[in-house]
Protein backbone atom coordinates (compact mmCIF):
# COMPACT_ATOMS: atom_id res chain seq x y z
CA UNK A 1 0.00 0.00 0.00
CA UNK A 2 2.74 2.46 0.96
CA UNK A 3 4.69 1.61 -2.22
CA UNK A 4 1.65 2.39 -4.37
CA UNK A 5 1.19 5.72 -2.61
CA UNK A 6 4.82 6.64 -3.25
CA UNK A 7 4.49 5.65 -6.92
CA UNK A 8 1.33 7.69 -7.20
CA UNK A 9 3.16 10.64 -5.66
CA UNK A 10 5.55 10.62 -8.61
CA UNK A 11 8.58 8.67 -7.37
CA UNK A 12 10.09 6.02 -9.60
CA UNK A 13 9.83 2.41 -8.31
CA UNK A 14 13.20 1.60 -9.92
CA UNK A 15 14.81 4.21 -7.67
CA UNK A 16 13.21 2.63 -4.60
CA UNK A 17 14.71 -0.76 -5.45
CA UNK A 18 18.18 0.64 -6.09
CA UNK A 19 20.87 -1.00 -3.97
CA UNK A 20 22.73 1.12 -1.50
CA UNK A 21 25.90 -0.98 -1.83
CA UNK A 22 28.60 -0.08 -4.40
CA UNK A 23 28.86 -2.34 -7.45
CA UNK A 24 32.08 -0.87 -8.84
CA UNK A 25 35.45 -0.14 -7.28
CA UNK A 26 39.03 0.90 -8.10
CA UNK A 27 42.23 -0.60 -6.78
CA UNK A 28 45.69 0.94 -6.53
CA UNK A 29 48.79 0.93 -4.38
CA UNK A 30 50.98 3.58 -2.79
CA UNK A 31 54.53 3.09 -1.54
CA UNK A 32 55.42 5.05 1.60
CA UNK A 33 58.62 5.45 3.55
CA UNK A 34 58.88 4.09 7.07
CA UNK A 35 60.11 5.98 10.06
CA UNK A 36 63.01 4.49 12.02
CA UNK A 37 60.84 1.76 13.53
CA UNK A 38 61.22 -2.00 13.56
CA UNK A 39 58.72 -3.98 11.53
CA UNK A 40 58.01 -5.41 8.14
CA UNK A 41 59.61 -3.37 5.37
CA UNK A 42 60.97 -3.85 1.88
CA UNK A 43 62.38 -2.01 -1.12
CA UNK A 44 60.12 -0.93 -3.98
CA UNK A 45 62.50 -0.92 -6.95
CA UNK A 46 60.06 0.96 -9.21
CA UNK A 47 59.63 3.91 -6.83
CA UNK A 48 63.05 3.61 -5.11
CA UNK A 49 61.42 3.60 -1.67
CA UNK A 50 62.33 1.54 1.38
CA UNK A 51 59.17 1.02 3.39
CA UNK A 52 55.67 -0.35 2.99
CA UNK A 53 53.02 -0.49 0.32
CA UNK A 54 49.36 0.39 0.89
CA UNK A 55 46.70 -1.16 -1.32
CA UNK A 56 43.27 0.48 -1.37
CA UNK A 57 39.97 -0.72 -2.76
CA UNK A 58 37.65 2.29 -3.05
CA UNK A 59 34.13 2.76 -4.41
CA UNK A 60 33.25 5.20 -7.19
CA UNK A 61 32.98 8.08 -4.69
CA UNK A 62 36.47 7.44 -3.32
CA UNK A 63 35.32 5.98 -0.01
CA UNK A 64 37.59 3.23 1.33
CA UNK A 65 36.16 -0.29 1.17
CA UNK A 66 39.26 -2.35 2.01
CA UNK A 67 42.91 -1.76 2.93
CA UNK A 68 45.95 -4.02 2.88
CA UNK A 69 49.41 -2.91 4.06
CA UNK A 70 52.51 -5.02 3.44
CA UNK A 71 56.21 -4.81 2.59
CA UNK A 72 57.05 -2.54 -0.34
CA UNK A 73 59.12 -5.36 -1.83
CA UNK A 74 55.95 -7.24 -2.81
CA UNK A 75 54.75 -6.66 -6.39
CA UNK A 76 51.44 -4.92 -7.03
CA UNK A 77 49.84 -8.08 -8.46
CA UNK A 78 50.71 -10.09 -5.34
CA UNK A 79 49.52 -7.32 -3.03
CA UNK A 80 46.25 -7.12 -4.96
CA UNK A 81 45.76 -10.84 -4.36
CA UNK A 82 46.06 -10.25 -0.60
CA UNK A 83 43.54 -7.42 -0.81
CA UNK A 84 41.04 -9.21 -3.04
CA UNK A 85 41.07 -12.34 -0.87
CA UNK A 86 39.82 -10.13 1.97
CA UNK A 87 37.19 -8.56 -0.28
CA UNK A 88 34.94 -11.63 -0.27
CA UNK A 89 32.55 -9.75 2.02
CA UNK A 90 31.82 -7.44 -0.94
CA UNK A 91 29.97 -10.01 -3.03
CA UNK A 92 27.96 -7.27 -4.73
CA UNK A 93 30.98 -5.88 -6.63
CA UNK A 94 30.67 -6.37 -10.38
CA UNK A 95 33.59 -4.37 -11.77
CA UNK A 96 37.00 -3.44 -10.41
CA UNK A 97 39.20 -0.98 -12.30
CA UNK A 98 42.98 -1.30 -12.02
CA UNK A 99 46.01 0.25 -13.69
CA UNK A 100 48.51 -1.48 -15.98
CA UNK A 101 50.65 -2.68 -13.07
CA UNK A 102 48.00 -5.28 -12.29
CA UNK A 103 47.81 -6.73 -15.82
CA UNK A 104 48.72 -10.34 -16.44
CA UNK A 105 48.08 -13.32 -14.21
CA UNK A 106 45.93 -11.33 -11.75
CA UNK A 107 42.92 -11.35 -14.06
CA UNK A 108 42.91 -15.15 -14.51
CA UNK A 109 43.55 -15.63 -10.77
CA UNK A 110 40.61 -13.34 -10.01
CA UNK A 111 38.28 -15.32 -12.26
CA UNK A 112 39.30 -18.53 -10.48
CA UNK A 113 38.83 -16.87 -7.08
CA UNK A 114 35.17 -16.19 -7.89
CA UNK A 115 34.53 -12.94 -6.01
CA UNK A 116 30.82 -12.48 -6.38
CA UNK A 117 28.96 -14.01 -9.27
CA UNK A 118 29.91 -11.79 -12.17
CA UNK A 119 32.80 -9.66 -10.93
CA UNK A 120 35.57 -8.76 -13.33
CA UNK A 121 38.77 -6.72 -13.30
CA UNK A 122 39.20 -4.17 -16.05
CA UNK A 123 42.73 -2.90 -16.70
CA UNK A 124 42.70 0.80 -17.65
CA UNK A 125 45.55 1.36 -20.08
CA UNK A 126 47.43 4.62 -20.44
CA UNK A 127 46.64 6.32 -23.76
CA UNK A 128 49.45 7.10 -26.17
CA UNK A 129 50.64 10.68 -26.21
CA UNK A 130 50.79 13.21 -23.42
CA UNK A 131 49.09 13.44 -20.07
CA UNK A 132 45.43 12.49 -19.92
CA UNK A 133 43.18 11.78 -16.96
CA UNK A 134 42.51 8.06 -16.89
CA UNK A 135 38.83 7.19 -16.67
CA UNK A 136 37.76 5.76 -13.29
CA UNK A 137 41.36 5.59 -12.07
CA UNK A 138 41.60 9.13 -10.75
CA UNK A 139 39.15 8.29 -7.94
CA UNK A 140 41.58 6.11 -6.01
CA UNK A 141 44.41 8.61 -6.60
CA UNK A 142 42.21 11.33 -5.09
CA UNK A 143 41.60 9.10 -2.06
CA UNK A 144 45.36 8.75 -1.57
CA UNK A 145 45.60 12.55 -1.68
CA UNK A 146 42.85 12.88 0.94
CA UNK A 147 44.63 10.40 3.20
CA UNK A 148 47.94 12.20 2.65
CA UNK A 149 46.56 15.22 4.53
CA UNK A 150 46.70 13.25 7.76
CA UNK A 151 50.07 13.72 9.40
CA UNK A 152 50.05 10.21 10.85
CA UNK A 153 49.79 8.79 7.32
CA UNK A 154 52.52 10.91 5.71
CA UNK A 155 54.98 8.13 6.59
CA UNK A 156 54.42 4.74 8.12
CA UNK A 157 55.18 5.13 11.83
CA UNK A 158 53.69 1.82 12.97
CA UNK A 159 55.55 -1.36 13.90
CA UNK A 160 52.73 -3.69 12.83
CA UNK A 161 50.98 -3.55 9.47
CA UNK A 162 47.62 -4.12 11.17
CA UNK A 163 48.10 -0.86 13.06
CA UNK A 164 48.84 0.96 9.79
CA UNK A 165 45.63 -0.41 8.31
CA UNK A 166 43.72 0.72 11.39
CA UNK A 167 44.98 4.31 11.04
CA UNK A 168 43.88 4.35 7.40
CA UNK A 169 40.41 3.16 8.42
CA UNK A 170 40.29 5.86 11.13
CA UNK A 171 41.23 8.58 8.63
CA UNK A 172 38.66 7.25 6.13
CA UNK A 173 36.00 7.26 8.85
CA UNK A 174 36.86 10.87 9.66
CA UNK A 175 36.48 11.81 5.99
CA UNK A 176 33.05 10.16 5.83
CA UNK A 177 31.90 11.80 9.07
CA UNK A 178 32.88 15.22 7.74
CA UNK A 179 30.83 14.58 4.61
CA UNK A 180 27.85 13.48 6.66
CA UNK A 181 28.15 16.57 8.85
CA UNK A 182 28.14 18.86 5.81
CA UNK A 183 25.11 17.15 4.28
CA UNK A 184 23.20 17.38 7.59
CA UNK A 185 23.71 21.15 7.67
CA UNK A 186 22.31 21.65 4.18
Amino acid sequence: MAARQRCAAGSDPAQERKKKAPTAASIDSQSVKMACQPGERGFDAGKKIMGRKRHLLVDTLGLVLMVCVHSAGLQDRDGAKLLLQRAFCFGWLRKIWADGGYAGALQSWFRELGLGRHAEIEIVKKPAGGFKVLPRRWVVERTFAWLGRYRRLSKDYEVKTAHSEAFIYIAASHLMLRRLGKSALV
